[in-house]
């Protein structure tokens, strides 16, 4: 079964920030490769599931016209609320996935430290709605800690088997290290065809 919705309460009941999120250099690192991953310079409309206290949220926002961010706690939507207070692009919903999904469609959706909450049966709705839900040339970015946790259902090598396996997407990039699992994908065009890399944007290949 999916992780219980008792796990995440327990956790922001105790702190405003469980994972340190905001002070530890590895997620401040971890945060920083996952903004210079983005294929593109510039994005219409993002949104972050699972956003926490609103840290990866306010870098996307530099390159992002919109951002809409969710988490399931309220505690959590309230330090995402004030840690992006001064920019008028994002907002911040208490959304709790995949039961509940925004409106609209979006050209990046980034999954951060997210999927391994997920039993099979709700992972494969989430992924179906993240795919239904990306736009032609969307970019797809996930990123999830790789080594076991009791309370997680996979790794991040786990989760890019599954990700691999759904024809939607295309890979365009994976960096993988002994904590973390990063990959980027693209929406795989109607005909079929690949997303255009970076370089072929700029008519360099």
């Amino acid at each position: 079964m999916s992780t219980a919705a008792s796990y995440f309460d327990d956790m922001y009941r105790d702190s405003q920030d469980p994972w340190s999120l905001a002070s530890r250099w590895y997620e401040q690192r971890k945060y920083d490769l996952t903004v210079a991953a983005l294929p593109r310079p510039r994005y219409r409309s993002a949104f972050e599931p699972a956003c926490s206290v609103g840290e990866l949220t306010a870098r996307l926002a530099e390159r992002c016209d919109a951002v809409l961010a969710c988490d399931r706690v309220a505690s959590a939507v309230a330090s995402a609320t004030r840690r992006t207070a001064g920019l008028p692009q994002v907002t911040v919903r208490q959304l709790t996935l995949p039961d509940q999904w925004p409106e609209g469609t979006f050209d990046l959706i980034v999954l951060s430290e997210l999927l391994y909450y997920f039993d099979t049966h709700d992972l494969t709705r989430l992924l179906d709605r993240t795919v239904e839900a990306l736009e032609p040339d969307g970019t797809l970015v996930t990123v999830h800690w790789n080594h076991p946790v009791a309370e997680h259902a996979r790794t991040g090598d786990d989760l890019a088997v599954v990700l691999a396996d759904i024809p939607e997407l295309a890979l365009l990039a994976h960096h993988r290290e002994d904590d973390f699992v990063l990959q980027v994908f693209g929406r795989v065009h109607a005909d079929g065809g690949r997303p255009r890399s970076p370089a072929a944007d700029e008519g360099l290949v």
